[in-house]
């Protein structure tokens, strides 16, 4: 019961910085030097939880057969290029991961900048129980311009 109040209370309190009455999203308040071409991991961590840990939550589970876990999936630890994609475009697909399907649409973040886009895909690949390599700002700016 408890956590159930705490996942709406999550969600409706002002997790997700978009709402319908706004014409765009909210920018980050999150503080990014502006010529760094490395990753940065505590950004990446206040970037999560701003953005991500209302659908994934705080522990990268997700919500079952809503939102996948980031937890050891192909999709976080495979194709850096895919997943960059997927927070680029959002996604609204349904998908098989780890034997459970998964509805829910994700929004596009296509408002992040790159460097806040690659602090928080390398907090994700490197959290989590996850061991894979970071995502750098040169990455994303070149999958942003579709090349």
């Amino acid at each position: 019961m408890k956590l159930t109040i705490l996942f709406f209370l999550l969600l409706f309190t002002g997790v997700s910085t978009y709402t319908s009455a706004q014409k765009s999203p909210k920018k980050s308040n999150v503080t990014v030097k502006p010529k760094s071409t490395t990753a940065n991991a505590g950004n990446g961590k206040a970037l999560y939880a701003q953005y991500c840990l209302s659908c994934h939550m705080v522990d990268g589970y997700g919500v079952q057969n809503l939102n996948p876990p980031l937890i050891k999936t192909t999709y976080v630890l495979g194709d850096k290029v895919r997943l960059t994609k997927i927070l680029l475009n959002g996604f609204s697909e349904r998908v098989e991961i780890e034997g459970e399907m998964y509805n829910n649409v994700m929004p596009s973040f296509n408002y992040l900048s790159n460097q806040q886009i690659a602090d928080v895909l390398t907090y994700v690949r490197s959290n989590f129980g996850n061991k894979a390599s970071a995502v750098t700002v040169a990455e994303v700016t070149k999958i942003r311009a579709g090349k």
